[in-house]
């Protein structure tokens, strides 16, 4: 029988075990083992939030046999989502060791979860491993960047630390004005809004259901998970919360996230202007296949105001423009507003609640939304249905914050 401990997993624990005449709760019927479909057709499971951390939760979830409804106040990839440049540069976002090991871990996943998500969508999505180039504009910056090519070397990460006139050969739209670069070639880049689209079709194609709603409150009912909204009331075994800064106006939960503004530019151009991902002291810059120009991005601790701001926008011309010098060229497309999630210690929040059985955390991610959307996905499908706890949960415990 399968195991029905405390802390085991939502299809063990919810769904009978002392009973021996169900079929779920019989690893060998006949000399036939179950399998994992089978065996986590039955478990309910409610994601509240669409958007990157929602969808592929969802999707890694349904496409192992488990129900699934997403809820969303304003459906998939409409919050921080729409607002995230995409980039997939763990060496560089991982400025204290736990997000690197994520990040990493996470990177080393991205080939096949694109593949397999665009299979199941039958959706085509934008993803390359380009490389991403960092630009140093004086002595100081050409000195981290030499520090951080120094610790590449010692770890063993691949990395190019060159000249200016190098870095210009690569890229000849650059300014002339920079004076050294570091070139990571395993970075790369992903479109969010393709993405998400693709895992909520993938969901979908695996029987998961999307629902726009205001969620009212979270709640354990008779060992059920209740989640009262706007739309009716969901019952389900497990509730994974996904709700990116809005995860702590979800009563009674009371996770420490607090959003974080940042603006995003989309420029376009003719054709593609740079080849790669460019980061600059102030701005990053992330191409898109069609010439559109992706410009970001702003940080401002305003809570929850959405508007865009004609200073966060000027800033971003003007150090795009360091960087590019084809940028006043370019056509203005859009400024896109997103809260990201911050946290106090700037990891995010993955695993079971110890004071509410059956809820679990996928929240908080910050800036590395996108990168960490395969890990996460992974991470949390493998608690819920088979309570296979990965290391890398250690680094993310909700509980560190009494969760």
């Amino acid at each position: 029988m399968y195991s029905t401990s405390s802390t085991g997993c939502v299809a063990a624990r919810r769904l009978g075990c002392d009973d021996t005449s169900s079929p779920v709760c019989v690893a060998n019927e006949g000399g036939r083992k179950l399998s994992n479909a089978q065996y986590n057709r039955i478990v309910k499971v409610t994601v509240v939030g669409g958007g990157i951390i929602g969808c592929a939760v969802a999707h890694a979830l349904a496409s192992r046999g488990a129900a699934v409804v997403i809820v969303d106040r304003r459906g998939a990839g409409q919050g921080a989502t729409q607002a995230s440049a995409g980039i997939l540069a763990p060496y560089i976002e991982g400025h204290i060791d736990a997000l690197l090991r994520l990040g990493v871990n996470s990177l080393a996943l991205y080939d096949e979860f694109v593949r397999r998500v665009s299979a199941d969508a039958r959706q085509p999505i934008e993803y390359e491993r380009s490389g991403s180039l960092h630009v140093a504009k004086n002595d100081a910056a050409a000195m981290e960047l030499a520090i951080a090519a120094r610790r590449f070397a010692h770890t063993g990460v691949a990395h190019e630390l060159m000249p200016a006139h190098d870095a210009r050969r690569l890229e000849p739209a650059l300014s002339p004005r920079f004076i050294s670069a570091l070139l990571l070639p395993d970075h790369g880049y992903v479109r969010a809004g393709e993405l998400t689209s693709a895992l909520l079709a993938a969901a979908t194609y695996h029987g998961a259901q999307m629902m726009v709603g205001n969620i009212e409150n979270i709640r354990i009912e008779n060992s059920m998970c209740i989640v009262d909204s706007s739309v009716g009331r969901l019952e389900s075994d497990a509730v994974v919360v996904a709700a990116g800064s809005w995860s702590g106006r979800l009563a009674p939960l009371t996770p420490p996230v607090r959003p974080v503004r940042g603006q995003l530019l989309h420029l376009r151009f003719d054709t593609r202007p740079v080849s790669r991902v460019v980061w600059g002291t102030d701005c990053y810059l992330v191409p898109w296949r069609d010439g559109s120009l992706l410009v970001g991005a702003t940080v401002e601790d305003v809570g929850f105001d959405e508007t865009a701001t004609a200073g966060g926008v000027t800033r971003l011309l003007e150090s795009s423009a360091e960087l590019l010098t084809a940028t006043p060229e370019a056509r203005f497309d859009a400024v896109r507003v997103g809260l990201r999630p911050g946290t106090p210690d700037e990891l995010p929040l993955i695993g079971p609640s110890s004071t509410m059985p059956g809820v679990y955390y996928a929240t908080g991610h910050y800036r590395n939304g996108i990168l960490l959307s395969p890990l996460t996905a992974k991470l949390v499908a493998d608690l819920v249905l088979d309570d296979r706890r990965d290391p890398d949960l250690d680094l993310v415990r909700p509980d560190r914050f009494g969760l």
